[in-house]
């Protein structure tokens, strides 16, 4: 069966991908430094007995070319993640997520491995009027974390010409679903709310809550990430997302159904580099890769409160 390295395997997306490539029958490397990543996130792979893992830096060239080695695909999930964390500290952001890829891309080259995916963003549209996103558009980077992703997955694209390896970029929408973290400053929005609406607390909507997002359950980031490695597609970006669009205040109002809760938002001002709308068109993943995003928002929901209840 095939080997397959996932970095940032400590991470909400790459242990929820690492399970899955186990349950099909791969050998799974997992690489994190816990910058963000948490270890209860590996307490299922670690009983597995085709798992391994390394406690490794991705920047470290020398580790990532050692762990690399013998690998079939590459899935590179690891970024220091957050729109307002990258305002606050560009340099963290930029030095983990460009010449961490730069790393990863190299020691993927010296391995000779097959194929490269990456994780990329829906930041990297920037703010257009134009709904909903497609691949085609001018990239508008508008923070330092979606100029990171833009390098990412531009560097990772180059690679398939530059050094005959598969290559492909997921543009992923407000990915959501259990493992991820809902705590700190730059916790996603669902599992942020989530929390906050167990405890009777009032969620902090920034901006008007009108805003809105492609929230996508992360069982359809795993299905596009498979598809994209072991597809016949190379050199190529995707959206990941579930071609729809729910405000913030949608989503509280859905999570208070859900939740049994009665509980009103508290209202602050916009944050800086934040989006406005995210909207995507997922036509090309569909007829490229055979996408298909099976568990839609509100089966989404249903599915990730009881992991936050816990």
């Amino acid at each position: 069966m095939p080997t397959a390295l996932v970095t940032g395997v400590a991470g909400f997306i790459g242990s929820n991908l690492a399970d899955a490539l186990l349950s099909r029958g791969y050998d799974v490397r997992g690489v994190d430094n816990f910058a963000t990543g948490r270890e209860q996130n590996l307490e299922t792979l670690r009983d597995a007995t085709r798992f391994s893992f390394q406690e490794v830096d991705i920047r470290d060239a020398e580790a990532m070319t050692d762990t690399t080695e013998g690998v079939d695909y590459v899935f590179h999930q690891a970024a220091v993640p957050s729109v307002p964390r990258s305002v606050d500290d560009p340099v963290t952001t930029t030095d983990a997520n460009c010449t961490g890829t730069a790393t990863v891309i190299d020691a993927a080259r010296n391995a000779d491995v097959d194929t490269v995916v990456v994780a990329s963003s829906s930041s990297v549209y920037g703010t257009t009027e134009q709904l909903p996103k497609v691949e085609s558009m001018a990239e508008q980077p508008e923070s330092p974390y979606a100029l990171s992703k833009y390098y990412t997955e531009k560097l990772a694209l180059q690679a398939s010409d530059l050094y005959d390896i598969d290559t492909a970029a997921l543009r992923y929408f407000n990915i959501f679903g259990p493992r991820q973290d809902p705590n700190g400053d730059y916790a996603a929005v669902i599992p942020k709310f989530i929390s906050l609406l167990l405890d009777g607390e009032q969620p902090v909507i920034y901006g008007d809550g009108e805003q809105s997002r492609d929230f996508t359950f992360i069982d359809n980031a795993v299905q596009a990430n498979i598809l994209a490695a072991e597809s016949d597609v190379s050199g190529e970006a995707f959206n990941v997302g579930c071609g729809g669009r729910v405000t913030v205040n949608e989503l509280v109002e859905t999570l208070n159904d859900l939740l049994g809760r009665d509980i009103n938002p508290i209202y602050d001002d916009p944050r800086p580099g934040d989006i406005r709308h995210s909207h995507a068109d997922i036509s090309k993943a569909e007829n490229l890769l055979g996408y298909d995003p099976s568990v839609d928002f509100e089966a989404g929901l249903e599915q990730t409160i009881p992991y936050y209840r816990q």
